[in-house]
């Protein structure tokens, strides 16, 4: 059953409810003048940590309603970046608000659509093999030698640290720790964090941040330690439509995520559920 709760003034912002109010508030706004059919595709443009879990949900609601999930998978920043330039996205998943914000600013994206699906976590990786093992916490502290001798002259793996969020928090998380600037000469950037995570899992680079739910993705990778959730912003994946945001099927596929039925297969995966 839908249940109306309110989409802003969350101080926390996590806009629960919301996207159990997609496919309403789309009709509603007349924004979809037909019914969804089977056979129809929807274009949905998501961060690449979402790749596992929201390839296995695709599957499940196309085998559900007959309809076609088109997923194109990059780091939040490019894709939004390509929605500003018209690319015919119908969906959007963000690995973080900034970027879905940026869109927000623009008039890109249905207001009443956005809600924050999912969290996750930040944790440091190295090669199943590795025998390196380190503290990461405020309590303990880490020095940057101790990170430089377990990396031995190789790299770190990130995601871009301007741009992509996975890349931004890990920033976060080294500077916190007062180890940005022993690391940073030390940095091997990725476009996105499944490329930090490859870069890792083919033992190109010693150890690598990324997602906790891209770890348990790859059997090839194990955690070191994970990052305190104080050392960085919150993680939290918003979902919305895409202006015109004129396909009941592209509705339709957003509240699946926000279900009991859709978000299933993010919790199996590792994600911590924030829409209820």
């Amino acid at each position: 059953m839908l249940t109306s709760l309110p989409c802003r003034g969350n101080p926390d912002r996590l806009r629960r409810g919301c996207l159990a109010l997609a496919l309403v508030a789309v009709l509603a706004m007349g924004l979809a003048p037909r019914l969804a059919a089977a056979g129809e595709t929807v274009t949905v443009f998501a961060a690449a940590s979402l790749k596992t879990a929201l390839d296995a949900a695709a599957r499940a609601w196309s085998g559900t309603t007959g309809n076609r999930a088109r997923i194109a998978y990059a780091a939040s920043s490019a894709l939004a970046r390509q929605i500003e330039h018209g690319a015919p996205a119908d969906v959007y998943l963000s690995a973080n608000t900034r970027w879905m914000d940026y869109l927000a600013a623009k008039g890109l994206i249905a207001p009443a659509s956005r809600g924050d699906l999912f969290g996750n976590r930040l944790v440091l990786v190295a090669p199943k093999a590795s025998p390196v093992a380190l503290p990461l916490s405020a309590a303990t502290g880490l020095a940057g030698s101790e990170l430089a001798d377990a990396l031995g002259g190789g790299r770190l793996a990130v995601a871009n640290t301007l741009a992509v969020p996975a890349g931004l928090y890990a920033k976060q998380a080294l500077t916190a720790l007062g180890l940005w600037r022993q690391v940073q000469p030390h940095l091997a950037e990725a476009q996105h964090v499944r490329a930090a995570l490859a870069l890792v899992a083919r033992g190109e680079a010693p150890l690598g941040i990324v997602y906790a739910t891209d770890a348990r993705a790859e059997p090839s990778v194990r955690i070191v330690a994970t990052f305190p959730a104080e050392s960085h912003e919150p993680i939290v994946y918003p979902a919305a439509l895409v202006q015109p945001a004129d396909k009941p099927e592209a509705a339709a596929f957003l509240a699946f995520l926000g279900s009991d039925s859709g978000a299933r297969y993010f919790i199996d995966q590792g994600f911590v559920r924030l829409l209820r």
